[in-house]
This record gives C-alpha cells, structure tokens and sequence, in this order.
C-alpha cells in the first residue's frame, strides 16, 4: 500500500477483525509499539467500517491513532454516504495524494487526537467546551454563506467589469486557480482575479533571489517580492485596492475558507511548517482577512516568526467578537500601500 511505503516500517492486515486484534495485542506490548495511523480502503460497507471506527475511539489509547478512510475509486454519492455513516478523522483520495501532503495531514491528525485526548481527562469542561466550539463554528459558517452570497450578488456587475479589463490587458485566463492548503492542511483550489503575466508560477526559480524573506533560506518558506516584474498595470491596481480578492467569496461559500482566517498558503510554503510548533497555525480556516492582515499590514520587515505567531495567535484564540474586530479593522488595512 502506498502508505506503508511512506514509513520505514509498516505492515498490511486483511479484515477488520483481524485489525482488532492485532491493535490489542499491541497495546499489550506498550505505546511505543502502536501504529502512527490506521488506513482503512473503503471496500467494506458501513456498518463494519463504523463497527470498527467505533471500537477504536472506546479505547482509551487507540483512540488518539488518525483514523484516515482510503475513498480512492468511489464516487460523490459513495463518497457523501461512508462520510454520513463511518465518519473518520479523514477521508483522501491516497492514490492521487503527493507524499508531502500525505505525511503532512498525518502529523496534523496525531497532533489534534493527542490534544484531544488530553482533554478528555475532564469529561465536564470538555463537554462544555465542545459545545460551544460547535456553536461557535456553526455561528461563524452561517455568517460567511449569508455575507459571502449577498456580496456576490451585489458585486457581481464588478466581477464583470474587472474580467473585461484583464482580459483587455493580458492573454490568459482571467481567473488565477492554484492549490492552497487550509484548515487542517486540506489542499483546495484557491480562486483570484488573475493579476500577473500568463505562467507566472513558473518564474518563480529565476526570481528567487529577489525573495524579501530570502535571508531564511533554512526556516519557513514564504515568498513576497517588492515590485515584482511578473505584475501586469490591470494586475497592480487590483492588488493595491485588494479587489483581486473578490472570488475567494467562492471558496467561502465552498466551506474552504472563511470570511477570517489565517493566510491559505501555497503547498510550497505549508510543506515547511509541519512541525508540532507551526502546525498550530493550522487549526484555524484560511481566511480572505485576517489578523496579520490588520495587525501588521504594510510592514516590509516583519518577520517570518512573526507571521506564523499572529496566525498562531489566531487560531488558539479566535472567537466571533475577534472576527468582528479583524472585519471592522480591514478597510483601514487596504488603504495602506504595502500590500501582503
């Protein structure tokens, strides 16, 4: 399997019973001797899989495993029905997933079971807390498809008028898609009104030297050049006035980001902070505002750390009043020249 070729060991069991046993014959032998992740194909049906799903969260120590569910091969309606009836920690398409990304959702899964774990040593404020993360969440995703749809609505003469001068400018599409990873580092399809030359992507090599974060070649990668050549005049005055933004109230509506978040980051930059330290960053949705945007907006010389601390900021402490501060705080950001 394509799993077990990730690790330097690593086996295959056949049936779900057999697992079982396997799992508590481990525990036996100690913790250290526990798997990092169970990956289950999607070729039984419901009830065994949500059988097994079930027996491992009622053990106190397989419980903290990353339950990852391998839907490869399945179809939408298969896909929406193990989701509504196993639900696992995750499901992906493992066939099609890239070894980074595979390993890097792993480390994030083992990190949010531990926490979780810890935290069910008082089952009270747990239950508590729980219920109102949930409220919280629901709350803010009924705020983002409300606001998301009505601007979209309002603004769509805008999107049109935009479209027609970049495509004026430019030959190319008018629309810039490119994977970016989001909470829990889900990989999704990141929507811009395109406002570089046609293939900028692919200068990236050539300009890196021009990278103002170039001077931490060893620490997290994010790339920002100042002035960078790749911009088209159509493209600049979007940027400047934030407007090539807009379409990200699609991903909003999708539920791959939120009104408020932390930056989605390019693939290339989130490969680098999987790290227990900077994946915290990732518990938070992207978000098309947030609070480095507002806080330090404009600020040439701000620091990777710094960054990647405000995100963490964030994501540890976000509630809806602080959504209401970032959103209330924005427009005041946009009217600063530098952008991020």
């Amino acid at each position: 399997m394509k799993l077990v070729e990730l690790y330097k060991e690593g086996s295959v069991l056949e049936g779900l019973e057999k697992t079982k046993a396997e799992l508590l014959k481990t525990v036996e032998q100690g913790r250290n001797k526990l798997p990092e992740v169970i990956l289950c194909e999607a070729r039984f049906d419901f009830a065994t899989i949500s059988h097994f799903n079930q027996f491992l969260r009622q053990h106190a120590v397989l419980r903290s495993i990353p339950f990852i569910l391998d839907i490869s091969g399945l179809g939408e309606r298969d896909v929406l029905l193990y989701r509504k009836h196993v639900r696992p920690d995750e499901m992906l398409f493992v066939e099609d997933c890239e070894k980074m990304d595979l390993v890097s959702k792993i480390r994030f899964l083992r990190k949010m079971k531990a926490q979780t774990n810890v935290e069910t040593v008082a089952p009270k404020i747990e239950e508590k807390s729980l219920r109102s993360l949930r409220f919280g969440l629901m709350t803010k995703r009924a705020f983002d498809i409300l606001v998301a749809s009505v601007a979209l609505l309002l603004l769509s003469p805008l999107f049109l008028l935009i479209a027609l001068a970049i495509r004026l400018e430019s030959r190319g599409p008018i629309f810039y898609i490119a994977k970016r990873a989001g909470r829990g580092y889900k990989i999704f399809n990141f929507y811009k009104f395109r406002t570089m030359v046609h293939g900028a992507d692919k200068k990236i090599t050539d300009l890196a030297h021009l990278n103002q974060y170039n001077a931490e070649v060893k620490g997290p990668v994010f790339f920002k050049i100042n002035n960078d050549p790749r911009i088209t005049k159509v493209g600049s005055f979007l940027r400047n006035s934030s407007l090539d933004e807009l379409p990200q109230l699609v991903n909003v509506l999708l539920g791959d980001m939120s009104l408020v978040g932390n930056r989605p980051l390019p693939l290339y930059e989130a490969e680098t902070l999987t790290t227990d330290h900077y994946a915290a960053r990732f518990m938070a949705p992207a978000g098309i505002t947030g609070l480095w945007q507002v806080k330090k907006r404009g600020t040439k010389d701000m620091s990777v750390e710094e960054r990647i601390s405000l995100d963490i900021d964030y994501a540890t402490n976000c509630n809806f009043a602080t959504d209401f501060w970032i959103i209330a705080n924005t427009p005041g950001a946009l009217l600063q020249k530098e952008n991020v």
